[in-house]
């Protein structure tokens, strides 16, 4: 059985040992869109070793950017087709900025396993600490493998976060390169679902498809960008609900409401009617909005 939810809840994970240099958080940035200004001051701290930042969201590639092989997805109690798998939600907390290089120690753990009938949700958590033992971050996903549900488990909770009934305080448009998956896969994720057109095709996609992880980094900068302004350190979490696919060169237009302490945020692509690409977005800053 691909699926096993008693020996998957509670699974730790090999501890991972890792380490990154400003020029992969530079990597990473230009791999989001950064510095399509290049001479933007605010641009820069994204892209030249000079005042460099780093975006929250690199935590989703920091363990990975030594990685060349395809993923799989093989933990205790769960094998599943590559194929079959997508990216379904994504949470990163920061507890500290996170610094321009560093070493530092992943512990995770298969959290739990949900049973949504047609497919099976796999839910991991990820704490990370600097070498010296502090907390930097930690890190919630989890993949929807299609198929793979029907074992007679929890559905598990609805979280879903409703935006507000008013109109956006904002509404941006991001474009994306078409080229942006090609670059992306540089920061670690190899899955031929990004990159090959005949595996693309295989698991039933026109093209190949913009990682979803992509999509989470460009979004987070765009509302660091306009609500932020630009400032990575302010950023306490940044969530989201992976709702449909990005083909590489489609716009991204990102609707921001501001609450009290947090911006709501949903993702469509208007070139497909407005199709949804990230739902249930929050943002938290770190002392406040």
């Amino acid at each position: 059985m691909p699926v096993d939810p008693a020996l998957a809840i509670g699974a730790a994970l090999p501890e991972v040992t890792f380490a990154w240099t400003a020029a992969d958080v530079q990597l990473y940035h230009l791999a989001l869109g950064a510095g399509a200004d290049p001479v933007n001051p605010r641009e820069l701290r994204y892209t030249y070793e000079q005042d460099l930042q780093v975006l929250p969201t690199f935590a989703t590639v920091a363990a990975n950017l030594r990685v060349f092989d395809p993923p799989s997805v093989s933990f205790p109690g769960v094998d599943i087709d590559l194929a079959k798998v997508l990216h379904g939600k994504q949470e990163v907390v920061a507890h500290r900025p996170i610094p321009t290089s560093g070493k530092a120690v992943a512990k995770s753990r298969i959290a739990d396993v949900f049973d949504k009938g047609k497919a099976a949700v796999i839910i991991q958590e990820t704490a990370v600490t600097s070498s010296d033992g502090d907390p930097l971050w930690t890190a919630r996903s989890s993949i929807f493998a299609r198929g793979e549900g029907g074992f007679g488990g929890d559905r598990g909770p609805s979280d879903k976060v409703e935006p507000p009934t008013r109109e956006p305080d904002a509404v941006i448009d991001t474009p994306t390169l078409p080229q942006q998956a090609l670059l992306y896969r540089l920061c670690g994720d190899r899955n031929p679902l990004h990159a090959d057109p005949a595996f693309a095709r295989a698991a039933g996609f026109e093209t190949p498809i913009l990682h979803g992880l992509c999509t989470y980094g460009i979004v987070a900068k765009t509302v660091t960008d306009a609500f932020l302004d630009g400032d990575t350190s302010r950023v306490g979490s940044f969530s989201t609900k992976f709702a449909g696919v990005v083909y590489p060169g489609e716009t991204l237009r990102t609707r921001v409401w501001q609450e009290p302490g947090r911006l709501v945020i949903t993702t469509s692509a208007p070139e497909r009617d407005d199709a949804p690409v990230l739902s249930d977005t929050v943002l938290t800053e770190r002392n406040g909005i």
